[in-house]
């Protein structure tokens, strides 16, 4: 048995090359082998989000603070709240981010495959962000 104390980890900043916006990362959980799970508590500024992105075993969002937006390739911008949980399909290209005028926190779970844990590509211009399209 592990128990990660409160504080024990300390909080990152999400770079930049993979965000937009203020991001602030507080790891959760990272499971050792042969467990493939990890988990971080991730907030995002008001207009803050990550770039597109793929997970090759896809990716779980549960929604615990504040109001965001998640789109996947092709679909609409969807609002997230708190209580919410949003799965990814393997593969599937999203991206995911607070509001424009609120900030959003979730709980991010992802598993390790032998590529890693997510493939970034590019950001979300402005105007994509603020249209949806």
């Amino acid at each position: 048995m592990e128990i990660k104390r409160n504080g024990s980890q300390p909080s990152r900043i999400a770079p930049a090359e993979n965000f937009t916006g203020n991001v602030r990362v507080d790891p959760l959980f990272d499971a050792p082998a042969p467990a493939r799970a990890l988990g971080a508590y991730v907030t995002f500024e008001p207009g803050a989000r990550t770039a597109w992105h793929t997970h090759p075993l896809g990716q779980t969002l549960i929604v615990t603070a504040g109001c965001g937006r998640v789109q996947r390739w092709g679909g609409p911008v969807e609002e997230i709240q708190p209580g919410d949980v949003v799965w990814f399909e393997p593969g599937e290209k999203h991206w995911h981010g607070a509001g424009p005028k609120t900030a959003v926190t979730h709980i991010a779970i992802v598993e390790k495959s032998e590529t890693g844990t997510a493939e970034w590509l590019e950001h979300v211009s402005d105007e994509h962000y603020q249209k949806g399209e």
